[in-house]
């Protein structure tokens, strides 16, 4: 199986836990919601840009410059077309299809801004 493929841009929510987890990930998760969304509940290895941001020219915090690149929202079209902008600013980006809603229903972990168990708002 390959981080990202030739004939898309979108990975599993199992494909992007399996490459972001554990003590030696392949990739980056990219979570690009607003704020609020993130505090109330993001994916725990997750480092956090919004969309907002990266559309005004933000930059990537610095464990994520020269990673690969899993992006991830609530729902999964927002994670689209930041993959999208990254990629052409040169990234190897995908996004997860289905999102932080999708990551949850797969039973994936979603903490709060404090390390307890969180929601995806």
């Amino acid at each position: 199986m390959f981080l990202f493929r030739r004939n898309g841009s979108r990975v599993t929510v199992d494909e992007a836990h399996g490459r972001t987890s554990g003590d030696q990930p392949d990739a980056v998760l990219l979570d690009v919601r607003e704020k609020p969304e993130w505090t109330a509940g993001h994916a725990p290895a997750a480092v956090h840009v919004p969309l907002t941001e990266l559309v005004a020219g933000g930059t990537l915090p610095t464990e994520a410059e020269g990673r690969p690149l899993i992006v991830i929202c609530r729902s999964g079209h927002r994670s689209q077309r930041a993959a999208k902008l990254l990629t052409e600013r040169g990234a190897r980006a995908v996004d997860v299809e289905g999102g932080m809603n999708a990551w949850a229903a797969a039973g994936h972990p979603v903490v709060d801004e404090r390390g307890n168990s969180g929601r995806i708002a």
